[in-house]
């Protein structure tokens, strides 16, 4: 939990103006969105972190459903002419006249009306999925909320249930910070970040939202406690030509089961002269003939376990699918290759201590499917399970990866500078990059 007043200028927008990592972020594809959700914790999240993306989408004819977890009763704790009620009433006024202007419908918001600043996941577990249960039935469904950094308990909390929620049911999903943009700075910017430009009526349709929340756009009164909250060094921060998110992360077996489900071979391991030369040259670059215990992860249908099992005497296969292992599992049986065991797991979340020690570890193009959170913990894990004189070798695609948070040059730079590795070879191509590291010797530093 980040701690900021609203009265302090924090990080000028002049900042992030300037910032070159903001204006390279890739652009959000919002093609043939049909239906969406838009989550936030209090009145006035929506408007500020997504209010012209919201635009955008319902003037594209998506079905836009708002749905905001609290009424902001608490949001001046101190004020002597306005109750907790009073404000909560206002704001629900506040809202609806809001999200009327974004989406230009009568469709109502969704209010929760639960605590403000004491969300919890249990009771938002249930509304959560029974809007995510309506989501589904779009072709192209979308899920919008606070970001789950963002410095606000109930930010926080809102955006770790519904992005679970969204993961386990494999729907898109994009975070919003709010006030990131005020406690944060161009150092600090979140992995995964993304951008929604905004033409002039969205932008129009933003600012005009945001003037319906009064309470919080302008002082309740001219006494103490009666402050305004969204004052003009705060409002700046969204008034620009753009939105950003940061990318939620789906859950790794829902997606790939899918993918696998719908293709025998999605990423044509068997077929694909790119996928062949691959396997070919990341065994070219192990720096030993022949391994001991091996653990492959993210094995997929087992193009690579299969070569791997040759140079070793065991090999753990890890992947996130079933249907994945299920493939693999046939090959293994038809290529007579014994000394694998196939294993089921989300990584890091089902990491098995019996995995340790291992003489290799291999990671091939499965590292961008977790979260940078998550790819930083699965290095820890294999850093601590590396034998001595054992290598872990990563190898991932080069160019961007839609929809995840995380690319190619993301979890190499994260391997490079994770405490106890050190390089030992490094293969760099215009599709695909190697590396090999090894644990930093007992003593080294």
């Amino acid at each position: 939990m980040v701690s900021f007043d609203h009265r302090d200028p924090g990080t000028p927008e002049a900042d992030w103006a300037r910032c070159g990592a903001l204006h390279r972020a890739p652009e959000v594809d919002l093609t043939g969105v049909d239906r969406v959700v838009v989550f936030a914790a209090h009145p006035d999240d929506e408007t500020l972190g997504a209010g012209g993306t919201v635009h955008r989408l319902a003037d594209a004819g998506a079905d836009v459903r708002v749905v905001v977890a609290t009424l902001g009763e608490n949001s001046h704790p101190d004020s002597p002419t306005h109750t907790p009620e009073r404000l909560a009433a206002l704001r629900h006024e506040e809202l609806a006249a809001a999200v009327h202007t974004l989406t230009s419908t009568d469709t109502a918001p969704e209010y929760l009306e639960l605590p403000d600043g004491d969300l919890t996941e249990d009771e938002l577990s249930e509304p959560v999925a029974r809007h995510l249960e309506w989501l589904e039935q779009g072709e192209q469904p979308l899920v919008i909320v606070t970001w789950e950094e963002d410095g606000h308990t109930d930010h926080e909390v809102l955006a770790r249930t519904v992005v679970a929620a969204a993961g386990a049911w494999g729907v898109r999903c994009l975070q919003y910070p709010v006030w990131f943009w005020h406690w944060g700075s161009p150092t600090r910017l979140p992995r995964g970040l993304v951008r929604v430009p905004l033409d002039d009526a969205a932008r129009a349709a933003k600012r005009s939202a945001l003037a319906h929340h009064v309470t919080q756009v302008q002082p309740l009164s001219d006494r103490r406690g009666d402050e305004v909250l969204l004052g003009p060094h705060v409002l700046e921060h969204f008034d620009r030509s753009v939105e950003f998110f940061v990318l939620g992360t789906p859950d790794q077996r829902t997606v790939f089961d899918r993918v696998h489900t719908a293709s025998a071979d999605p990423w044509a391991v068997d077929t694909s002269w790119y996928e062949q030369r691959k396997r070919d040259v990341l065994l070219a670059c192990l720096p030993r003939e022949h391994y001991g215990s091996v653990l492959d992860l993210g094995c997929s249908t087992g193009a690579l376990t299969v070569e791997l099992a040759r140079r070793a005497r065991s090999v753990t296969a890890v992947d996130a699918s079933d249907v994945a292992l299920s493939a693999a599992r046939t090959r293994l049986e038809r290529k007579g290759v014994p000394n694998v065991e196939l294993v089921s797991a989300v990584l890091p979340r089902d990491w098995d201590e019996d995995w340790s020690p291992r003489e290799l570890i291999v990671v091939s193009e499965m590292g961008y499917f977790c979260s940078p959170e998550q790819w930083r913990e699965l290095l820890r894990r294999c850093v601590a399970a590396l034998a001595d004189g054992g290598h872990l070798v990563l190898c991932h695609w080069r160019h961007p990866i839609a929809d995840w948070p995380l690319d190619g040059a993301d979890v190499h730079r994260e391997a490079r500078r994770t405490p106890g590795l050190r390089g030992v070879l490094s293969h760099r191509e215009t599709d695909f990059v190697i590396e090999v590291f090894a644990p930093v010797p007992a003593g080294d530093t």
